[in-house]
């Protein structure tokens, strides 16, 4: 006696796979954008990142490249849509929208964003174990499959100069983030980019939970390194902003349909 026959393989082009979605207008891809920001920002504010009026993330315009969409200043995170939505040009004017910007923080994001005309996001946010990496003026270590992704690809910026921050710090800033995804600010916090709102978002994300683990590691004990031909190779695998994009799709969509008032 012959058993059942098992079904057969579907074929992979019938199998649903997301990838980041192309715009045949501007008016559409300033919408996406405008959503994802605003998404990306209410779930920093449940993830804890919201510190008073500290943070932000910014998404540059598909049409007017030296503009810039940002969170209102002093509205929380978690209630920011995306008609609340500022857009600001490079000198931190408001060119549309009825908030202010914090100025200080914004000169930063503008000057990350002119220095690397690939990026479309930046995300800075004074969160809880960035902020205690910050504070020891340290990188990370590659201890986790996690971290592996910043290996050689983030920096230090090994000064700090208060609240008030100018264009010429700004610009010394975005030197030493370079080419890189990511900054550890000293005494400061985190800063992340990415081609898309998503993979800027993703990165600061994966990179406070590095911090989180890093910081609990040594905490038990002495954390064993992954060696330098691993972590590039993982890297390699983990660390491109088309992995990140994929890896933030599942909070994209959960923010989405819990709290779908953020698309009004």
């Amino acid at each position: 006696m012959h058993g059942p026959t098992p079904p057969l393989p579907l074929p992979t082009d019938k199998l649903r796979f997301a990838m980041p979605p192309m715009h045949e207008s501007v008016e559409d891809e300033r919408r996406h954008r405008k959503e994802r920001l605003a998404g990306a920002l209410r779930l920093f504010g449940r993830l804890g990142f919201e510190d008073g009026v500290s943070g932000h993330i910014t998404a540059r315009d598909p049409e007017f490249s030296d503009c810039f969409w940002v969170n209102p200043f002093g509205m929380p995170f978690r209630h920011v849509t995306v008609s609340d939505l500022v857009l600001a040009n490079r000198d931190g004017q408001v060119v549309e929208g009825g908030h202010h910007v914090n100025q200080a923080a914004f000169t930063v994001h503008a000057q990350v964003h002119a220095a690397r005309p690939d990026v479309v996001a930046v995300a800075h946010c004074h969160s809880v174990h960035g902020r205690a990496l910050a504070a020891l003026g340290d990188l990370l270590d590659p201890i986790t499959q996690e971290s592996c992704a910043f290996y050689e690809d983030h920096a230090l910026y090994d000064a700090y100069s208060g609240v008030t921050v100018d264009a010429e710090e700004g610009r010394r800033i975005a030197g030493v983030l370079g080419s890189r995804k990511a900054l550890v600010l000293r005494n400061h916090g985190l800063l992340t980019v990415g081609d898309s709102v998503d993979a800027a978002a993703w990165w600061f994300v994966t990179m406070e939970r590095s911090c989180q683990v890093q910081l609990a590691a040594r905490a038990a004990g002495r954390p064993v390194l992954i060696d330098h031909r691993q972590a590039v190779a993982t890297r390699e695998q983990l660390g491109g902003d088309l992995v990140a994009w994929i890896n933030y799709q599942p909070m994209w969509q959960e923010i989405t349909r819990s709290e779908p008032d953020l698309l009004s």
